[in-house]
């Protein structure tokens, strides 16, 4: 009756031997995987330029600011229509006065009294229009144009918008390069590619064109867009 028992034991041994076995080998199939980066990258010219004009204009009278803002503002205008931009592309974005003699922490007389801020907008779709018309903004001095760079850019900013239309066709640049890489990478280690395991698209980033210090991407008109997926594959 001891016999029994005994072989139970031993062909249950047996079982749990062979299930181990075929579990590490699964296991050691499941690690041997690869991971590889696909680089895609294109060059882009911005599709909208935004060109915040911004100027100052003041006096000690609110008369004689507005007036000067008028006279102002009409030199942009003629500014702008000179180097055939169209006035309907221009509008108002902010209207600032400051009443110096408001300020409870002035000290003494300030002198002028009423400081008006301005900004007209510029939106325009030429942007070879845009830039080269941003070098001869010297203009609007000569007129007599106080320009300010306190409220934001200096300059007109470029944007790119039509990223979705360029979107599928780079992923499929992208997913390419990292599948040569996954082949040549089985080709030194004498293994074949297998299934995909694990894919992360990435981050589409769009970076200047020309990375020069002090002039950030959105000065830039044109640009570089650039993503890297993250592909794991088996290997067979």
């Amino acid at each position: 009756m001891k016999v029994l028992p005994a072989l139970v034991l031993a062909v249950a041994t047996i079982v749990a031997a062979s299930l181990i076995g075929e579990g590490l080998t699964d296991l050691r199939t499941g690690d041997r995987y690869v991971t590889v980066k696909g680089l895609a990258e294109r060059e882009v010219e911005a599709d909208l330029a935004l060109w915040p004009l911004h100027f100052v204009a003041s006096g000690t009278t609110l008369q004689q600011a507005r007036e000067e803002a008028r006279v102002s503002r009409e030199a942009i205008f003629a500014f702008i229509e000179r180097h055939d931009i169209d006035a309907q592309q221009v509008e108002l974005q902010r209207l600032n006065v400051n009443d110096t003699a408001a300020n409870p922490y002035r000290s003494g007389d300030t002198e002028p009294r009423f400081i008006i801020n301005q900004t007209l907008m510029v939106r325009s779709t030429e942007i070879e229009r845009i830039r080269d018309t941003a070098q001869a903004v010297g203009e609007l001095l000569d007129a007599g144009v106080v320009l300010s760079s306190d409220y934001g850019p200096s300059g007109p900013i470029y944007l790119f918008n039509r990223l979705n239309e360029i979107k599928p066709t780079m992923i499929a640049e992208a997913t390419a390069a990292a599948r040569e890489s996954a082949e040549q990478f089985a080709r030194d280690a004498n293994a074949d590619i297998g299934t995909l395991r694990r894919a992360n698209q990435g981050v589409f980033e769009i970076r200047a064109r020309d990375q020069a210090a002090g002039i950030p991407e959105e000065q830039q008109p044109i640009k570089t867009v650039r993503v890297v997926t993250t592909i794991e594959y088996y290997l067979d």
